[in-house]
């Protein structure tokens, strides 16, 4: 079979664009002291999963928008060696869109064709098919699809005959059960459509709107639809779902198994529970679905789908903690016998005594 150089040759010089400047209001009190791209989720920062799905495509040069989170993202993510890709931070002084991030980058892509990922977005899929189908067909853009019940919150698009016909960023009433996941592919025309759009009513460039101008000057806009699990994770709810995905996906792994120096001691373990680096578990009922981070003090405790993270301690809860996110080097301890269970969103740095 032969293959069009030309096409090829564009393909080899993709490039990515994460958008990581976002402050995660919905994940408040944890985003007070760190970026919500860098929450981890069964003990890896979230925008990690997205670069290693990027470097797994074959696109070596990544592009990260970053906004007032950008010293943390950068010390933990660095130049990218560790995924043998090439990292550039895209400074964007005002959250002012997703189009308006995309031209804060203009420098970075130049001419170059490009997919963009949300910071926040985590998937099953790899990305490989999608972008094999932009190349097959040679569209102006090409936009990842998730079907859902309730649409409301999301940017939707209208699908006739095969054939995107309206991209709509958060309609008022019902149009399609299809949301836009937040994972794009754009040529160089979208630089020419963002121009020619105006902020809307919230004071934003919308990507959706410099979608809908490249439909409305007879641009081609193709889409694809997910395959597997796909989460926008941000709010906690999605977090806990995406940890428990994730945890599932790797329940057969070797990465289950407790982390270096970690003690468990008098447990019962309910997999998949991933446990990180130096941490101690005594006595206590574990999983499932649950991820704890390294250096955590886990005594007398039953937990079930939650987050604990690095350097906290858990002790003496004799009732169940489920559903519940506790930041960093927190303590927690439920004296109040009397509940059933607890539910609790716990910042870093904070003392709970219940």
């Amino acid at each position: 079979m032969c293959h069009n150089p030309k096409t090829f040759s564009r393909r080899d010089r993709m490039k990515a664009l994460i958008l990581s400047g976002g402050t995660g209001t919905r994940l408040r009190p944890l985003t007070y002291s760190q970026a919500k791209q860098l929450i981890p989720v069964a003990n890896k920062p979230i925008l990690f999963y997205i670069i290693e799905k990027v470097a797994a495509a074959g696109i070596k040069d990544i592009g990260i928008i970053v906004g007032d989170t950008y010293k943390e993202i950068m010390a933990r993510v660095g130049s990218g060696d560790r995924w043998n890709v090439n990292i550039t931070y895209i400074p964007q002084p005002d959250p002012l869109g997703l189009a308006h991030a995309v031209k804060t980058a203009s420098q970075f892509l130049m001419d170059s064709d490009f997919l963009m990922i949300l910071g926040d977005n985590l998937f099953q899929m790899r990305l490989d098919k999608i972008i094999e189908e932009f190349y097959s067909n040679r569209p102006n853009a090409s936009i990842l699809l998730h079907r859902v019940e309730n649409p409301s919150g999301f940017g939707v698009a209208v699908v006739e005959n095969g054939q995107i016909t309206k991209v709509v960023e958060k309609p008022g009433e019902f149009i399609s059960n299809l949301i836009i996941t937040g994972i794009y592919i754009f040529d160089h025309s979208i630089f020419n459509a963002i121009d020619r759009i105006r902020p809307s009513p919230r004071g934003e460039l919308e990507i959706t709107d410099a979608i809908q101008k490249l439909l409305d000057t007879g641009g081609k806009v193709t889409y694809s639809l997910t395959e597997g699990w796909w989460k926008d994770t941000g709010s906690p709810y999605d977090i806990l779902e995406a940890n428990r995905r994730i945890l599932e996906d790797s329940a057969a792994s070797s990465e289950d198994a407790p982390g270096e120096n970690t003690t468990i001691e008098h447990c019962v373990i309910h997999n998949p529970v991933r446990i990180g680096r130096n941490s101690t578990i005594i006595n206590s009922s574990l999983g499932p679905f649950v991820s704890i981070g390294s250096n955590v003090t886990v005594e007398n405790c039953t937990i079930q789908n939650s987050i604990i993270l690095d350097n906290s301690c858990l002790k003496n809860v004799g009732k169940l903690i489920v559903d519940s996110l506790i930041g960093r080097s927190s303590i927690v301890e439920v004296k109040n016998q009397g509940t059933s269970h607890v539910r609790l969103l716990v910042g870093d740095l904070c003392e709970i005594i219940i």
